[in-house]
């Protein structure tokens, strides 16, 4: 079995491949001491080198770059969804060589493999003995291009990498390599020899952007810096693979109220009690909402969540999950627009304010003053 339909991308600096045999190790998969967190100058210095890293890339897209830094904080993945030629695998490189780590690309294709994609055991005739050969999904970043054209067999072998950061084969189970991360494009508008992506999919990622269209200043920007060269080929790594799982370790201390937690509940057993909706939020996605809040606001410089933390980030990590109802979509209703309407009628009062605790960064006090436990709007 080749692997010629996979491959690490030839734009990727030198150094950048899949891990040695060692680190396929079964046996080396199980317990890990977890990463140190970083102090808040050092996570702000991290931070502010890897967006500023993109920026100097993706013209004009400086909240897809965030909220992109946000997913791989929060350890979710990635869903890029627009229109062709717009920057969607672009983004997804440039994050990709903003850390030095592993990083593979896969340009799914109808003819794409499981097997491909986790790796295969072939047999060696000179020991007797099957050996495992990883697949693509080895890598701490996996670029996913066009993940929609592959079938949904082959879409079905990143389930188990995705949620559980493990690979099974011949009832072996061999760990993956953190940080990881799986950032995957697809193309809406295209949908002839495509295969939609199930709903069980699409609710293993964390978040979807869409990169929209730049402003005239952008495209611009972008007619006078990429003409003779791509940006992407100046881009060099800005952090390690170490300090970004010290970073994720930053994100895992950040404070959460239990009035916070009850505001997310709120919003989502509010999508599965409205009437516009045939699908609703799911229980996961409610953690990965709560994850993707506190993500946002460790990259604010804070040690604890507000609402508008959950808020900024509702939109883009509930939306690809919901299903619209009939008469609601032919009313002209997006999922957008429903988890807008859903946020809008649940109240958080009195507003939470932040105030410095003498160290440079805001305390968790004003996190446990938050909002009382909100009441759930009547949908009908």
């Amino acid at each position: 079995m080749d692997y010629q339909r996979t491959s690490v991308d030839d734009v990727l600096p030198e150094g950048q491949s899949f891990p040695s045999r060692s680190a396929l190790d079964p046996d080396a998969g199980g317990h890990r001491s977890p990463a140190p967190a970083l102090d808040a100058d050092a996570f702000h210095s991290a931070s502010t080198r890897i967006l500023t890293a993109i920026n100097t890339v993706i013209d004009g897209k400086a909240e897809a770059a965030k909220l992109a830094l946000t997913v791989l904080l929060a350890q979710g993945h990635l869903l890029l969804e627009d229109v062709p030629g717009v920057g969607k695998t672009l983004l997804a490189k440039t994050l990709a060589r903003t850390i030095d780590c592993t990083v593979s690309r896969i340009q799914f294709t109808p003819d794409l493999l499981p097997s491909d994609v986790t790796g295969v055991s072939v047999y060696n005739q000179a020991t007797r003995t099957f050996e495992f050969r990883h697949g693509a999904v080895f890598a701490n970043i996996v670029i996913g291009d066009e993940i929609n054209r592959a079938s949904a067999k082959t879409q079905s072998a990143l389930l188990e990498c995705m949620e559980e950061h493990q690979v099974t084969v011949d009832g072996t189970s061999y760990r993956l390599d953190e940080p990881f991360m799986v950032v995957a494009t697809q193309n809406p508008i295209e949908m002839e020899g495509t295969y939609p992506l199930p709903e069980a999919q699409r609710d293993r990622f964390m978040a979807r952007i869409s990169m929209g269209y730049p402003d005239r200043e952008s495209e611009m920007e972008m007619l006078e810096t990429h003409q003779a060269s791509s940006p992407l080929a100046r881009v060099t790594a800005v952090v390690t693979a170490a300090e970004v799982a010290a970073m994720i370790a930053s994100v895992q201390q950040v404070y959460v109220s239990r009035s916070i937690k009850e505001y997310t509940v709120a919003l989502g057993r509010a999508t599965r009690e409205s009437g516009l909706l045939r699908l609703g939020a799911s229980p996961r996605s409610m953690l990965q909402l709560l994850r993707a809040a506190k993500a946002t606001a460790a990259l604010e410089g804070r040690d604890f969540v507000l609402p508008d933390d959950v808020v900024s980030v509702a939109e883009a990590v509930l939306a690809h999950r919901i299903i619209l109802d009939r008469k609601a979509a032919s009313a002209g209703e997006t999922p957008q627009s429903v988890i807008r309407a859903i946020i809008a009628k649940i109240p958080v009062t009195p507003e939470v304010s932040a105030s410095n605790n003498g160290t440079g960064r805001p305390g968790r006090n004003k996190a446990m003053a938050a909002a009382p436990s909100p009441k759930l709007p009547n949908p009908r």
